[in-house]
C-alpha cells in the first residue's frame, strides 16, 4: 500500500467518523424532543387521573342523591295511597 492510498483510506475513515458524530448529534436532539413529549404525556396523565378521581367521587355523590330521592318518592307514593 502506497502512502497515497493509505492517506485516502484514512480520509475515508475520518469522513465516516464525522458522519457518525453528526448522526449521534441528531439522535441526541431526537431523544431530547422525545423526552420533552414524554414529560407532557406524564403531566397530562396525572391531570387525567386526578380528573377521573374527581368525576368518580361526584358520580358517587349523584348516585347517593338519586337513592335518597327514590326513597323519598316511594314514601310520598305510600302517603298518597293512604290519603286516597
Amino acid at each position: 500500500m502506497t502512502n497515497e492510498e493509505f492517506q485516502k483510506l484514512v480520509l475515508k475513515k475520518l469522513d465516516k467518523l464525522d458522519n457518525l458524530e453528526e448522526g449521534q448529534k441528531n439522535l441526541e436532539l431526537e431523544v431530547k424532543n422525545i423526552s420533552k413529549k414524554l414529560d407532557g404525556v406524564v403531566e397530562q396523565t396525572a391531570d387525567l387521573t386526578e380528573f377521573r378521581f374527581e368525576v368518580k367521587s361526584e358520580l358517587e355523590d349523584i348516585k347517593t342523591s338519586i337513592s335518597r330521592i327514590e326513597i323519598a318518592t316511594a314514601d310520598n307514593w305510600s302517603d298518597i295511597a293512604r290519603l286516597k
